[in-house]
């Protein structure tokens, strides 16, 4: 077993992990945060993307252990504790970017991550900036709106609540 220590959504953790368990399970299943999906297994569909110290990572190519002295915001992090939606979340409602929802945590975090990189962002930079997460529902159309209705002038960005 591996102690780690982590910051997660704003709460401090410490638990004694398998050496082999991946982030996703440790968030999943001990944490019982199941907002970030298994999607695939492999890296290739991004449902389980995060942030770890403030960069989206897809959490099925991690070990918990890896995770030790970071912090993580996961989906059930990102709005207030008052039911406050984040703005990317908020955009994504009004925008209707989501259609059977299971990819939709880990764009929503892939697309809170492009949004702290880069303020001023074009369609085509939007989908290269997400390409790393699949949809298999929508065509992509309504996310690129949505995360487009976050960029310019900042109105609808703020950093992540705890």
């Amino acid at each position: 077993m591996v102690l780690i220590s982590v910051d997660v959504n704003g709460t401090r953790r410490q638990d004694e992990v398998e050496p082999r368990l991946l982030l996703v399970q440790y968030l999943r299943e001990t944490l019982g945060l199941t907002g970030t999906n298994i999607g695939c297994d492999t890296s290739s569909c991004g449902a389980c993307t995060v942030l770890l110290n403030g960069e989206s990572v897809k959490s099925c190519t991690l070990l918990a252990a890896q995770s030790d002295q970071t912090e993580i915001v996961t989906i059930e992090g990102l709005g207030s504790p008052d039911g406050t939606l984040h703005p990317v979340q908020e955009a994504f409602r009004e925008n209707h970017a989501l259609q059977c929802g299971y990819c939709t945590p880990g764009m929503v975090m892939a697309a809170v991550s492009l949004l702290a990189e880069e303020d001023q962002l074009s369609e085509r930079g939007v989908r290269e900036g997400i390409e790393g997460n699949l949809c298999r529902c929508t065509g992509y159309h309504n996310i690129v709106k949505a995360v487009l209705a976050c960029t310019g002038d900042g109105a609808l960005r703020t950093e992540t609540v705890s």
